[in-house]
């Protein structure tokens, strides 16, 4: 999936620095992912809210922050809506978010240089985003969406996340503890020094992780950083 508007998710873990390794971890699957319909989501995010008008509720962090994004299937494409602390969100703000946008005539497509530009092109991505396939705003929103995605790419790179968070995340999303691990790898004791960070991942370990839970395999074969 092209997920747009990465520097939402940067802005909010710059201030909720415990939000960073979830939301990193949550960037890399849906990124790594291909959506088709909205049991595709519920099936791996069983706490997900799906809600009208193609937009979805994350619980990020055993619930304490929300993170709302609304989804083209047939673009393939994320557009992240708000990302906030569970009091901060309400249903129908981010609902409405976008009712003030100016309505916009096609707009002439030019390179990306600046962050106006930037900006210009999220805000028409938003407002055209239900566009269909075959259409003149869907072929607007494609050709957008690939510039859109290679500027946020080199301006506001988001670096995969540990492969022990990325581990945590998951088992978050699923409401496993780590005796579910434990039964995943065969054994409690290697997920106990797995999630401590005191044992490295098998070749075995990572087929596992990526077969059973659906961990991107590309976050678990990093290698480790050492135990201080």
């Amino acid at each position: 999936m092209r997920v747009f508007a990465r520097k939402t998710l940067r802005e909010f873990w710059i201030n909720h620095s415990d939000s960073e390794d979830a939301l990193k971890a949550w960037f890399s699957e849906a990124e790594n992912s291909q959506w088709e319909s909205p049991s595709d989501i519920k099936n791996k995010y069983p706490h997900a809210s799906i809600l009208p008008d193609n937009r979805v509720v994350f619980n990020i962090k055993g619930n304490n922050y929300r993170l709302v994004v609304k989804i083209n299937y047939d673009y393939g494409q994320v557009f992240i809506r708000f990302v906030g602390t569970h009091a901060e969100y309400d249903p129908e703000s981010v609902r409405e978010c976008n009712d003030n946008l100016k309505r916009i005539l096609i707009m002439q497509i030019q390179p990306i240089h600046t962050e106006d530009d930037y900006q210009r092109a999220l805000d028409r991505i938003e407002e055209i985003f239900d566009a269909k396939p075959g259409s003149e705003e869907g072929d607007e929103l494609e050709i957008l969406g690939i510039l859109v995605d290679e500027y946020e790419k080199k301006h506001f790179p988001i670096e995969a996340p540990k492969p022990v968070e990325a581990i945590k995340f998951r088992m978050d999303q699923l409401g496993m503890q780590q005796k579910d691990l434990a039964k995943v790898l065969g054994s409690k004791s290697r997920a106990s020094e797995i999630l401590s960070g005191k044992r490295s991942l098998s070749l075995r370990h990572i087929k596992l992780l990526y077969k059973k839970l659906g961990i991107p395999a590309e976050v678990l074969i990093q290698e480790p950083e050492p135990v201080t």
